[in-house]
């Protein structure tokens, strides 16, 4: 009988150590190690399986000899799941989705199956942490009732492989990976060894057999997917879906993907009967804006090919403490600070004894650095006093300098902006050649962020 070793692995990159480290070599994190035991393959199973691949051997081939076609995608009902998949779900694909507990993955998965399911393909719904009943109360407060819908509970791959070799369904939904284990692997499920040993036989199974299949994966404290960073990169696609528990709408966020766009966007409004597509999200974001109060800017910004106009709200008051503080929700804090300093250089507001909060309303994530121009005058509004007009749209990148630089993709940005109904958008001057504005629109093309807020706030 083989020897049980123990071995250390890191939760957040699975390298591994015969011995416990306080910090991660590969990942430089702190108390990530963890103790799993391995035993060894016997002797026999490693000639076996030298066997087996000495029988597949393959031969390079050169590039113009192999034919290359495009994939047929399977695609739902929900326009926007399609658009973060890159227009579909691609056969023989393996999809990592991952968000916080109770925020509604296994909703999405399960509204996805049922719609996959009424186009008379057969779905495989594998539940490792739910029983079949209570996925059946699941799918009966979503109205779901498909003949081709099929309910499997079970945590062991190996019944989960022979099932779908039995069934060969078109889709497999695996919910979730941290509660499937191997027989083979010693160590505890959703451990280092099981995830990794867990994925690497569904994407065997995905790829042999063509069928694509969804896994569901659990979320670190700090919002990562758990288990080491190798199983992102084992996956086509890896999709977050977030959203607070608190608000109805849920944003699915594509962040990898082999077949299409990344940091593409779709969201959703969480009601009584499951999921419902926002088709105009713009709209949404801009339902509940103040008109005439200082400090509200509006944005178009860019989430993968589609744009969005965002509100962005800054309020700017006089510090009562010795440093001054800078926050922000939605955007990246250290922004924040950056553009105040470029304010008070190049413009001349002396923001050094102010407290400062930015929030970009919604609750969504913006990271693109066409906002910096609009984070800029909702602050110099707020410490102002001095709205912006209620149909200004502020686009461009702000520089060190206090120039404002070109974005990409104006064209579709003044067209969103156009079509809800905004008359003036400030941009960028290096944009406006070879641009035609749309009817009823003006542009104000400025080179510096002095210029914008003569633009905007004069």
């Amino acid at each position: 009988m083989a020897k049980t070793k123990v071995v250390f692995f890191c939760q957040e990159c699975g390298t591994e150590s015969p011995k416990w480290l306080g910090k991660c070599p590969g990942c430089q994190q702190w108390n990530t190690m963890v103790e799993e035991k391995i035993r060894p393959a016997s002797k026999g199973q490693n000639q076996a399986a030298s066997s087996v691949t000495s029988k597949r051997k393959s031969k390079p081939s050169a590039i113009n000899n192999i034919t290359s076609q495009e994939e047929k995608r399977i695609t739902t009902y929900m326009d926007e799941f399609n658009r973060v998949l890159g227009g579909g779900i691609v056969p023989g694909s393996l999809v990592l989705i991952g968000g916080d507990p109770g925020i509604g993955k296994s909703t999405l998965l399960l509204q996805v199956s049922s719609q996959l399911a009424a186009k008379s393909l057969e779905v495989l719904y594998v539940s490792g942490e739910e029983s079949e009943k209570q996925t059946k109360l699941r799918a009966d407060r979503l109205n779901i009732s498909e003949d081709k819908l099929y309910i499997m509970a079970e945590t062991n791959i190996d019944d989960i492989i022979d099932a779908v070799e039995e069934m060969e369904p078109s889709f497999v939904v695996i919910d979730s990976i941290q509660t499937i284990y191997h027989e083979g692997v010693t160590s505890a499920p959703g451990s280092v060894s099981q995830v990794r040993e867990c994925t690497g036989t569904l994407m065997k199974l995905a790829k042999t057999k063509g069928i694509p299949i969804f896994i569901v994966g659990h979320v670190t404290k700090e919002g990562s997917i758990a288990g080491p960073r190798l199983l992102e990169h084992m996956v086509d696609s890896v999709l977050y879906f977030e959203g607070e528990q608190h608000h109805t709408f849920r944003i699915v966020r594509g962040v990898k993907n082999r077949f299409g766009s990344t940091h593409e966007m779709g969201i959703f409004e969480m009601k009584e009967e499951g999921l419902v597509e926002v088709s105009n999200p713009s709209e949404i974001f801009l339902e509940e804006r103040s008109q005439g109060v200082a400090g509200s800017t509006v944005v178009a910004s860019m989430e993968g090919t589609r744009p969005m106009l965002v509100e962005i709200q800054a309020l700017i008051s006089p510090t009562q403490f010795g440093n001054s503080r800078r926050m922000a929700t939605g955007l990246d804090h250290n922004r924040v600070p950056l553009l105040m300093a470029v304010l008070e250089k190049r413009a001349g507001l002396l923001l050094q004894n102010q407290d400062a909060y930015v929030k970009v309303a919604g609750g969504v994530k913006l990271d693109e650095p066409a906002i910096d121009l609009a984070v800029a005058i909702s602050i110099a509004s707020s410490f102002r006093d001095q709205a912006t007009k209620p149909d200004d749209v502020f686009i461009g990148e702000v520089g060190l300098t206090g120039e404002v630089r070109r974005v990409a993709r104006i064209e579709q940005r003044v067209q969103e902006a156009s079509k809800l109904g905004f008359k003036r958008i400030i941009l960028p001057n290096k944009n406006l050649s070879g641009f035609k504005a749309p009817d009823g629109i003006e542009l104000i093309g400025v080179d510096s962020v002095h210029d914008a807020l003569k633009a905007g706030l004069e």
